[in-house]
């Protein structure tokens, strides 16, 4: 009987040094990894939020200024030259004549919000007519105003506008590269509605073929139109 109560109580007394040695050894082993985890209170914590709110906030105001104010298209071809070039990235402003709301047939009526009027040799921006989605964009020069008179070929022509009782004002645009015949010639008076805005600045030019850390030209860089 005493033999058995000695080998339970040994049994027992290790078991218990064994859980105390091991507690301690996670306890050393804890004081000394400490040091490394990184700590977060609440200071940083919340500079952090603020952070990431103001990230936030700058790329929303920066996505609403480039589908609102400004627009950059790349230029393809040579159908533009030499006004621009191939790997032209071209801004324009969607301001310039007044900001487009709606549309013809759409759900809001067309309108202009701060409407201004297109100046002959703006080079402006539009959309081509052929293309029903209105994804296509073209470039060209204003020759000529709604209620202008103009000669082409054999032919006078005045430009269909409102005060003449036309459903739009229309305007006549010329191709900027001599070699480009897709302008009035070929599509005819474009509508006010379909003019996005003036080109104002050539913002660079990258060659596609080449990677991003190359081909970029130096004599392309800024150019206010």
């Amino acid at each position: 009987m005493q033999t058995r109560f000695r080998r339970y109580v040994g049994t027992r007394v290790r078991r218990y040094a064994d859980r105390l040695f091991a507690e301690n050894w996670a306890c050393k082993l804890f004081s000394y990894l400490r040091p490394l985890v990184p700590t977060y209170p609440r200071k940083r914590m919340r500079n952090a939020l603020k952070f990431l709110l103001a990230l936030a906030v700058a790329l929303l105001l920066m996505m609403a200024f480039r589908g609102l104010v400004t627009v950059v298209y790349t230029v393809e071809g040579e159908g533009l030259a030499p006004t621009f070039v191939t790997g032209d990235r071209v801004m324009v402003n969607r301001w310039s004549y007044g900001l487009r709301t709606g549309r013809s047939g759409g759900l809001f009526d067309y309108g202009r919000v701060c409407r201004q009027a297109v100046q002959k040799g703006d080079i402006i921006a539009y959309e081509d007519p052929r293309d029903s989605t209105c994804q296509t964009v073209l470039f060209g020069w204003c020759r000529a105003l709604p209620g202008d008179t103009l000669v082409y070929g054999d032919e006078t022509l005045i430009v269909p506008s409102l005060q003449d009782c036309a459903d739009a004002d229309y305007y006549w645009i010329n191709a900027l590269g001599e070699g480009n015949p897709v302008d009035s010639r070929y599509l005819g008076f474009i509508n006010e509605q379909r003019i996005i805005g003036r080109v104002f600045v050539v913002l660079c030019n990258h060659d596609a073929g080449k990677p991003f850390w190359t081909g970029w030209r130096n004599d392309r860089l800024l150019l206010f139109k």
